[in-house]
């Protein structure tokens, strides 16, 4: 019997997802669409520090690790140092041990290996923004 996600409601919230391939943003995009949440989308780090800077209304980042320009690592970094409350839940193909690692070393509150389970999805994003 499969179980049924718990999809939480978070309508008026917006999710920044920064992420360089298509495929995997429209597949995370579909994920969040039930939640309520609006959903932004940059294609590299610079472009996630950029948002950042220019909109007070992002409320979590889902932070892809290995991205153009400047990666996950040091964008979180960077982003912190803007917004040190903003949570930023890494999302990474790359799990091995040391990746998970860096990702809370940068500063990211949690973290998802690819590809995303949305029963996990949802209970990362229903414990940081419910």
């Amino acid at each position: 019997m499969k179980q049924k996600a718990n999809i939480p409601d978070l309508k008026g919230k917006t999710i920044l997802v920064a992420e360089d391939e298509e495929i995997n943003f429209l597949f995370i995009e579909t994920l969040i669409e039930p939640t309520g949440a609006e959903v932004k989308h940059v294609w590299n780090g610079q472009q996630a520090i950029d948002e950042i800077k220019n909109n007070k209304n992002i409320d979590l980042i889902l932070m892809d690790i290995k991205m153009p320009i400047i990666d996950g690592y040091q964008a979180t970094r960077d982003i912190k140092l803007l917004r040190p409350d903003i949570p930023v839940v890494a999302q990474t193909a790359y799990a091995l041990g040391d990746d998970k690692i860096h990702c809370f070393d940068a500063g990211c509150e949690e973290y998802l290996s690819k590809p995303l389970r949305k029963n996990i999805l949802y209970s990362i994003l229903h414990k940081l923004l419910a």
